[in-house]
């Protein structure tokens, strides 16, 4: 299958370092960042799950779950742990999810469905796509996808921003300009009509453009 912004995420069952899960269950009713490695041990993933541990606690307050994949065992997840924990000064305060045998990246398209061999047989290389962000909202339904390829470092800080931003629309109908942060103006969507505007943003808006409406943002 190839998921979309406004799929369904598919559900599944998975051991992981902190016991076995159903995935929409362990969702619930808030929102989830689901992110994926190709492989244990490899060194910019190591960085990666340091960050996301100390970022953790802003997820959180934003209703948001974090939890990992990677194409290996429990196990070894548990032991990269540690290895996590002594290089990037951060303990891993989330799940990880076991994947030996490739099911979860098939079937979140991050791996062809033809791909073959237990994960301990295959390379980081084998499972370069293996490398993903999906933003989950609390229709279990797609909202971000981010897909790195091996050599670049993932911006969680990005992750984070793209979070505050997607909640703000589903909150009061706006949209964000480019690089915006919490506190910017935002903007008007071209769907609202302006009488529909007056009602909903009372502070009212700068047009430099009859389809360009800037807004101080809603609280």
């Amino acid at each position: 299958m190839s998921l979309r912004i406004g799929d369904d995420v598919p559900d599944f069952t998975a051991d992981t370092t902190e016991g076995k899960i159903k995935f929409h269950e362990w969702i619930g009713t808030g929102w989830a960042i689901l992110f994926s490695h190709p492989k244990d041990f490899t060194p910019v993933c190591t960085t990666e799950l340091g960050y996301m541990a100390r970022l953790k606690p802003e997820f959180e307050k934003r209703n948001t779950k974090v939890i990992g994949l990677s194409v290996d065992s429990v196990e070894d997840h548990k032991r990269w742990a540690k290895d996590i924990e002594e290089t990037q000064g951060a303990t891993v305060n989330y799940p990880l999810i076991g994947d030996p045998e490739l099911k979860i990246a098939k079937l979140y398209d991050m791996l062809p469905a033809e791909a073959r061999g237990a994960a301990k047989s295959r390379t980081p290389a084998d499972n370069a796509t293996v490398r993903s962000v999906f933003l989950i909202g609390p229709d279990k339904r797609v909202k971000l996808i981010l897909t790195y390829p091996m050599s670049a470092g993932r911006n969680f800080d990005e992750v984070l921003r793209a979070l505050d931003a997607i909640q703000l629309n589903a909150t009061h109908n706006v949209a964000t300009p480019v690089n915006w942060n919490r506190g910017d103006d935002v903007i008007i969507p071209t769907s609202v009509s302006d009488e529909q505007a007056k009602t909903q943003f009372p502070a009212g808006w700068k047009a430099p453009r009859p389809y360009l409406r800037i807004t101080p943002q809603p609280r």
